[in-house]
């Protein structure tokens, strides 16, 4: 029985030695320089970023002539981009790590990593192993492998130059933060009609149409004799430029099918020239706080948010700050509000 734990402990050595031995060949030539030189001089030849991260999630970035996308060529946000390049560019040797935890780190970046991918010219050079922050939060800790020198076995520290703070916040991979946020973005000479509905107070429904330069409005189906162009101009002006604010991180599948299934409060059909629709309907957010709307009553939704479906189906939240100027319609046209809950509010 001894023979046979001293066989194993020896076999043990030996592997352990062997690959010792392997890391010496590996890194055999390759300068203390080479193996933390993470940065890429030159972002504007970077033409794809792969983006890993621990939870199976995963992200590729294409420089498509001076835009980026998905691999599917859909929109991500470039914004987002920008960060990653002035990190790839800006990024610096901080410090190398003690001895004693450089084994401990190893471990951690086995199963504790943001991993990213960088390509020039449409070849690979460079892939970092983003891991733990530093002890004051002021740089990160990462591995390097590249090209020219290989894969480093030690963990370095390594912050941006001139930020104080960590790097991993900028190399997310969950898809649903790249998507772009805009849902409308149509010039005014490109629509043809917009209708909305209020389901909770339907007289104050309304429809503009443009054929040419004339314009057309509707309140609850009958047509406005004495609206104002001008004010009709600004109105449609708004579907410029509107956004959502968050994807959905927190509703199940079933969950959105159960808000799907509700009343909306509100749609919004906006109709172009070139014949696309984009219909959207909107939803409350519901709340655990109880608070009173305009009308003065007491309900449990949440003011600020609301859930949009967009036309593919996918569920974001948008902001009623955001949305108001093209559900209020009473701001921009002479509606009349006899009967509708608004009016009676007015009244009082």
């Amino acid at each position: 029985m001894r023979k046979l734990i001293v066989l194993i402990a020896f076999l043990i050595l030996v592997i352990t030695l062997g690959f010792y031995a392997k890391s010496l060949v590996e890194n055999q030539g390759k300068s203390d320089t080479e193996l933390i030189e993470f940065a890429v001089k030159d972002t504007s030849s970077v033409d794809k970023i792969i983006i890993s991260d621990a939870y199976s999630n995963t992200i590729e970035l294409v420089r498509s002539e001076k835009k980026w996308t998905d691999a599917s060529g859909e929109c991500v946000t470039q914004e987002n981009v920008h960060f990653i390049l002035d990190a790839l560019k800006n990024i610096e040797f901080k410090a190398y790590l003690a001895k004693e935890a450089q084994a401990n780190f190893n471990k951690k970046l086995v199963t504790q990593h943001t991993k990213v991918e960088i390509f020039q010219n449409g070849e690979w050079v460079k892939t970092w192993y983003i891991g733990p922050p530093s002890q004051d939060h002021y740089g990160q800790i990462m591995l390097l492998d590249s090209k020219e020198a290989g894969k480093s076995d030690i963990p370095v520290m390594m912050s941006i130059r001139g930020v104080k703070g960590i790097i991993e916040p900028r190399f997310f991979a969950d898809k649903r933060s790249w998507k772009c946020t805009n849902i409308f973005a149509v010039p005014l000479d490109k629509i043809s009609k917009v209708d909305v509905k209020i389901m909770t107070d339907p007289r104050l429904s309304f429809s503009v149409t443009k054929v040419g330069s004339i314009l057309s409005v509707f309140q609850a189906g009958k047509k406005l004799e004495n609206a104002d162009n001008s004010m009709t101009f600004r109105y449609l002006q708004n579907y410029k430029k509107i956004h959502y604010d968050l994807a959905n991180f927190e509703l199940s599948k079933r969950q959105v099918d159960s808000v799907k299934h509700t009343k909306p409060f509100s749609t919004i059909s906006l109709y172009e020239t070139t014949g696309k629709k984009t219909h959207l309907r909107l939803f409350t957010l519901k709340s655990n706080e109880t608070s009173k709307n305009e009308y003065g009553e007491v309900l449990n939704i949440d003011l600020n948010k609301f859930w949009c479906e967009l036309p593919n189906g996918e569920l974001v939240k948008c902001q009623y700050f955001v949305f108001d100027p093209l559900l209020k319609g009473h701001l921009y046209f002479p509606f009349d509000l006899k009967g509708s809950k608004l009016g009676t509010l007015l009244a009082q």
